[in-house]
């Protein structure tokens, strides 16, 4: 299985700023709305997504840095009392071919703790992280079968931890992995989206319907707005987990959109124009 870093294309010691142009670069090529119908395209870009979100966070990114692919299981590494803290070797939990805290089974579990710990993972849209959701999930544990609801905040991220206790001596943690989303792209509590824009309204300025996480709404365009020019919106991103009254940006990036059914007239309006600007730079038109 590749690593996050070989799924980015870079090496370990990538800036944060190599860790985003990578992933632009690779999101580029293998976005489901460039490849429509291509599974293997949509398969590429889940992992490359999932490789940005741990690689640009900086504390999901130590966590990977330390412990590999059980860097979700760091909290649990790190406070159980298994003599490996802070400055446990990368993949501690590989060591035995499986999950340490797991492995060590009761007696570290007693040592660590007087209460159980049952731990499960769950997938939701982004959407649901965006609203809040809830769950019903099953658990196995030493007294049988157990099925509970479980509420999702809004703000989650994939990685992120949902702590319960739902009776005494009993705790329950919840991996959240929240599923890459065919529109919108999220980096922290931004969301990213591209805009197709006619190009007559890129280039004089007007107006565009641009989809947010609760509709879509009209976009002022600035005039001369060139592909990848980026407007940002105030409060249209994601809720901040344990602050949902607070929310991060819409960064969305202009995509001027050229007409392939010209009329006439039209064609020879773009061609004074062409003209004109020939003109201007002192050269002499095409016939």
């Amino acid at each position: 299985m590749s690593s996050y870093y070989q799924v980015l294309g870079i090496g370990k010691d990538a800036s944060d700023k190599e860790v985003k142009a990578a992933f632009r670069r690779l999101a580029r090529r293998h976005h489901p709305d460039l490849n429509p119908g291509d599974e293997a395209a949509e398969r590429e870009f889940k992992k490359i997504n999932e490789a940005y979100e741990v690689l640009s966070d900086p504390e999901s990114r130590s966590k990977y840095d330390r412990y590999g692919d059980n860097w979700r299981h760091a909290d649990r590494i790190e406070s159980g009392g298994f003599g490996f803290g802070a400055d446990a070797p990368r993949g501690a939990g590989d060591l035995f071919g499986g999950d340490l805290f797991d492995l060590l089974g009761g007696f570290g579990r007693s040592q660590a703790r007087a209460s159980q710990r049952l731990e499960t993972s769950v997938d939701i849209s982004l959407e649901e992280a965006f609203a809040g959701t809830t769950r019903n999930v099953s658990l196995s544990g030493p007294q049988g079968p157990r099925r509970m609801e479980v509420k999702i905040p809004s703000g989650v991220r994939s990685g992120s931890k949902v702590r319960i206790s739902p009776s005494e001596g009993l705790d329950v943690l919840i991996n959240v992995r929240v599923n890459v989303h065919p529109r919108f792209r999220r980096r922290g509590d931004d969301l990213l989206v591209d805009a197709e824009v006619p190009f007559e309204v890129a280039a004089l300025g007007g107006e565009a319907e641009v989809a947010t996480m609760t509709g879509r709404i009209l976009l002022k365009i600035p005039s001369s707005s060139g592909t990848g020019r980026k407007i940002r919106l105030s409060g249209r991103g994601m809720p901040v987990l344990g602050s949902p009254e607070r929310r991060g940006d819409l960064i969305v990036t202009v995509r001027p959109t050229v007409p392939g059914d010209l009329t006439d007239d039209q064609r020879e309006l773009l061609e004074t124009y062409r003209r004109s600007r020939a003109d201007m730079a002192g050269t002499s038109a095409p016939v």
